[in-house]
């Protein structure tokens, strides 16, 4: 039986009370420790985990309110109930609002002790299912740290599982903030290379030279401040996968010579002449339509081509609305260990603004908004306004036309340039997006007209 093995501690300054306590608790199959006095009570406590806490209110030294205190400290989800005389039933009523789980007036039978306790055990089996329900449920729409029970996504684990195994290119397409890295990191976890490296470039951050040494390394004295020979990313990742990240944003130089590194599995570093030969696996990422930039003669077709081997396409967060309160559990789960604060939920009408709005930095902006929402709670629960989204917009209960997905993320955009005054790199952390996909926000909805300063 699952009583057989919890454990609980009775705390009594009165040897009778702890004798008696101990003889009814252990005749209905639990394990029953004694604690004299609230000092050696909190130092048990400390020292091991327990089932319940049964405790004397009245004890010299540290009383029972104390260690009420103390166990909700260091051990928060430990059930207490406090016992105490006709004459103290008063603050046996604070002690409940400090915490603790039910009282006892002296003297008690030990029907009413069997019964409390048995409620009380069958209540904490009951959570520890649905916790370990919970586990199971989150594991089942899991592909290593993404998380899903869209249609779309369970289909996209699958190809993913599937490609992980081949020692295909894989082309991970998506809008900024939907996991294409984590979708990368995932893959190679569950490839045969997952024991060697994974390295990950971000292709929009530096310039083609900067690039180009990245990638490839390069020879001392191959240009002004090169003091020292150099490995590139492409030598680091051997054995391993390599993540070029935003991939359509690469120069047309860099694109030729990337395709060379990927027919031939040899380079050069820059400056070099002797070729190095490498055994890499490419995981390429971007935001951008490269089918449209190879009509349009701004990418390679034969790259493209090199590229798009297996192509998977993340779907953004407005697609798969759905997964919203799948996310919004997990992502709380982290930020309490992150934040050091203790987190249960959002409110209804939080989650509401949630699942109502278009969410154009998809999940990392998710994580933003719920990070900001964790600070600026004052409990364990936030509320709507502390999310900081701007309310929703369009067709309310009693009818009016919805404003266009794409007018709501011109001024939810707009909305955060002008709080950051055009600042790029603290709009586009706020937005949850990177700086070139707002750039090219700003661009597509001719936010520079608006006559705002740009800074960088």
């Amino acid at each position: 039986m699952v009583k057989e093995k919890a454990r609980i501690l009775v705390v009594d300054d009165e040897e009778i009370v702890r004798d008696s306590l101990s003889g009814w608790l252990m005749e209905d199959g639990y394990s029953v420790e004694t604690a004299p006095d609230g000092g050696v009570a909190v130092e048990r406590i400390r020292a091991e985990p327990w089932a319940v806490l049964l405790v004397d209110l009245k004890m010299p030294g540290i009383d029972g309110l104390q260690v009420l205190e103390e166990a909700r400290k260091i051990q928060p989800e430990t059930p207490l109930i406090i016992m105490t005389a006709y004459a103290t039933v008063d603050t046996a009523v604070q002690a409940m609002k400090m915490g603790a789980y039910d009282y006892l007036v002296k003297p008690f039978e030990p029907e009413e002790l069997s019964l409390m306790m048995k409620k009380l055990i069958a209540q904490q089996d009951l959570m520890r299912e649905n916790i370990l329900l919970k586990k199971a449920l989150k594991q089942q729409y899991r592909f290593r740290d993404l998380l899903s029970k869209s249609h779309k996504m369970q289909a996209l684990f699958e190809l993913a599982r599937a490609a992980a195994q081949s020692a295909s290119t894989i082309l991970v397409l998506g809008e900024s903030g939907t996991g294409k890295e984590l979708l990368a990191r995932a893959i190679h976890a569950e490839s045969p290379r997952s024991t060697g490296s994974f390295v990950a470039v971000s292709c929009a951050a530096l310039t083609e030279t900067l690039l180009e040494s990245e990638l490839f390394g390069h020879e001392k004295g191959a240009f002004t401040g090169a003091t020292f020979r150099k490995k590139g990313k492409f030598e680091l990742a051997h054995g391993g996968t390599l993540f070029l990240d935003e991939i359509g944003d690469i120069s047309p130089k860099l694109q030729l010579d990337l395709l060379r590194a990927l027919e031939e599995r040899r380079f050069y570093r820059v400056g070099g002449t002797e070729p190095i030969h490498v055994d890499v696996r490419i995981i390429a990422a971007t935001n951008r339509d490269l089918h449209k930039a190879v009509q349009e003669g701004k990418f390679r077709e034969d790259l493209y081509y090199r590229l798009n081997v297996i192509a998977v396409t993340l779907p953004p967060l407005r697609e798969r609305k759905e997964d919203i309160p799948l996310l919004v559990e997990h992502l709380l789960d982290q930020l309490s260990v992150e934040t050091g604060k203790r987190l249960e939920g959002v409110a209804a009408e939080a989650m509401d603004l949630l699942m109502a709005y278009h969410w154009p930095g998809n999940v990392r902006e998710l994580k933003n908004v719920l990070e900001r929402g964790a600070v600026v709670a004052k409990g364990p629960i936030i509320g709507a306004e502390d999310l900081g989204l701007p309310p929703s917009e369009g067709e309310g209960p009693n009818g009016g036309s919805a404003a266009s997905l794409k007018e709501m993320e011109r001024r939810h955009i707009l909305k955060v340039l002008k709080e950051h005054n055009w600042h790029m790199t603290r709009s586009a952390q706020a937005l949850g997006i990177d700086r070139v996909t707002l750039y090219h926000k700003i661009k597509k909805y001719g936010l520079g007209e608006e006559g705002e300063k740009v800074a960088s």
